[in-house]
């Protein structure tokens, strides 16, 4: 009877270290899946590639692999932009430590009106250098040259509706470039502006005119 007794607590002392065994066992493997786990994370949040994510460098923004290819940055230029860029205006700015110039390639006497005239008008409407400067200077030292009302006067019908385009310009300084370049403009053609005048001055765009210099305006027309 004590032999059975003896047995029987043995048998249930093993059961119990059996039982206490597995459960060490899984609660080892699970401590060892979540570690495992927490390592492939870490090792991934760790990457460089993951880092510049989480932390970009400023520098990353000068790099043209990180900027959005449909960003304003990809934007298409504008056809004055673009003509300037392929050399298509005969000259180039050039920074001088007091006030800027234009070089010309050959002298502008020598050029055809025809469409490089037309062209610088339309680059009036530009806000961003250098393309602000090129078109303005351009416009006034072309109309400079000897024999300018001849080759200008025939330009006329194609250079109202573009003028007129930068008299009513959101942008102010647009409109005074604009302003400046028809003023130019009568002084070289003299009475050849009057017949287009009405195309030039309706009552829209010279609501507009009005609104934003009167003083100047008032002296203009």
């Amino acid at each position: 009877m004590q032999k059975s007794e003896g047995s029987g607590g043995t048998q249930l002392k093993n059961r119990a270290r059996g039982d206490y065994d597995q459960r060490t066992s899984s609660s080892t493997q699970i401590k060892h899946g979540n570690t495992v786990q927490r390592n492939k994370s870490s090792l991934s949040t760790s990457s460089p590639e993951s880092a510049r994510k989480l932390h970009p460098r400023p520098s990353d923004k000068l790099n043209p692999k990180t900027i959005n290819p449909f960003g304003e940055q990809s934007r298409a230029p504008s056809a004055f932009a673009a003509i300037y860029s392929k050399g298509g205006i005969p000259c180039r700015l050039v920074h001088g430590s007091v006030k800027h110039r234009l070089q010309w390639e050959c002298p502008p006497e020598s050029l055809s009106f025809d469409p490089l005239l037309i062209t610088l008008a339309e680059g009036l409407r530009e806000t961003k250098h250098p393309y602000t400067f090129v078109s303005k200077e351009g416009f006034r030292e072309l109309l400079l040259v000897r024999g300018a009302s001849e080759k200008a006067v025939p330009l006329l019908p194609r250079l109202i509706p573009v003028l007129k385009a930068a008299l009513v310009h959101s942008d102010d300084e647009v409109f005074e470039r604009g302003l400046n370049a028809l003023v130019q403009l009568s002084v070289v053609v003299g009475p050849s502006l009057n017949d287009h005048l009405k195309h030039l001055l309706t009552s829209g765009s010279l609501s507009i005119i009005k609104s934003k210099i009167p003083t100047y305006c008032s002296i203009c027309c």
